[in-house]
Parts: C-alpha cells; structure tokens; sequence
C-alpha cells in the first residue's frame, strides 16, 4: 500500500514537472547559485577587498606577458648608460629582413629623409625644421642610443615604443647605422635596399609550388 501511494504523489508531480518545461525559453533552476555565477564588476567596489577595491595594483616587479623590460630610464643618465652599453641582440637573418627598409621608410624616413640626410618630406614642406643628418659633425650615434631614442623620444621626435616591436626597433637601429656609415663615404645602405627589393620582386614572381 505504501508502495503504491509513492507511485501515486511522483507520476503525477513528474508529470506536472515535465508539462513546465519550455524549449523556448529559460526553465526553472532549483539551485540557481550552482548556474549563474555572480562576478565582481571592473572597479567595483566590494567590502571583500582591500580598500573595498576589486582592480589592484600590479606587484613589484612584475612584467606583462610578451613584454620585455627595458632596464634604461628615459632620462640623460638612461640616454648615456644606453648609448655606451646597450647593443643589437638580432643576428643577421633578422637585420637582412626585406621589411627593415619598409619600417625605416614608413616611421623614420618621412623626417629624416630616406638617405639619413634629414630631408625627409616633411622637412623639404617645412613642417620641421632642424632635423640633423645622421652623419653631422659632432654627432655621435651608437646602437644603443638610437634604440633609446626610439623607444622614449628625444626633443621634438616622439617615442615610437608603440609603433613599433623589439625586434623592429633593432632592425631600424641597424638600417640607421648602414644609412650613416653611407653618408661617411664607409659603408651602403644601397645594397641592403636592392637586396629587399630583389627578394620582393623574386616573391611576386614565383609560383606557387616554388
């Protein structure tokens, strides 16, 4: 008998259960908690935290992911430590990229002049004046100081930490040296340009298969 009146109170009530049930639409949760989680909203403020505040403060010392820390600060001593220590760590299969020009052209060259003689387009219209070329007397120019100059900016020329990656900066730093070495009467910046152009014009050219 007891057997029975289970069987009477669940068929019908498994019946009501399954009759609620909608496909269009959400169905009753009987834990909720378990389902919707109730997260913390970006700069709240909740009692559980420090300072009722859920964005914290980095740690000390931490770094963001993919990113590398520059040791020189953007200051005369950081310009000076850098100019004399700081050295190109790319090998020569990332100095010959055939985009190292192409970088040089699109964020150095429209002031400093595609030769490094400081006639960029902008100079030539005389939206800037006073953009020195990379061989003038008295200028003094290392790895390391045009890599500093890239990534914080020196007088009117902005950084381009932002435009521009680690290793792009370091091929800039080196096409820059080519370019003042060829304004010294030492060296070519040419032969790497014809090298990128050459290495351009093979690409467009091969087949698919190739």
């Amino acid at each position: 008998m007891r057997k029975l009146t289970y069987i009477l109170i669940l068929v019908p009530l498994a019946i009501f259960m399954q009759s609620c049930k909608n496909d269009s639409q959400p169905n009753y949760q009987f834990m909720p908690q378990m389902y919707e989680p109730v997260p913390y909203e970006t700069y709240g403020e909740y009692e559980i935290f420090a300072n009722e505040q859920e964005a914290k403060i980095p740690a000390n010392n931490s770094v963001p992911r993919g990113e590398v820390p520059f040791d020189y600060d953007d200051t005369t001593e950081g310009y000076e430590a850098a100019k004399a220590n700081l050295k190109n760590p790319l090998d020569s299969t990332l100095l010959t990229d055939i985009r190292t020009k192409a970088l040089y052209d699109i964020y150095c060259g429209i002031c400093h002049g595609t030769k490094g003689d400081g006639q960029g387009t902008l100079v030539k219209r005389e939206k800037i004046l006073g953009v020195p070329a990379y061989n003038d007397a008295g200028r003094t120019l290392t790895e390391g100081s045009i890599y500093h100059t890239i990534y914080y900016g020196k007088n009117a020329m902005g950084s381009y930490a932002n435009q521009l990656n680690e290793t792009e900066r370091w091929q800039v730093v080196d096409y820059v040296l080519q370019l003042k070495a060829a304004l010294d009467g030492s060296g070519s910046a040419t032969a790497t340009a014809e090298t990128a152009e050459a290495a351009t014009a093979a690409d467009s050219t091969a087949t698919p298969n190739e």
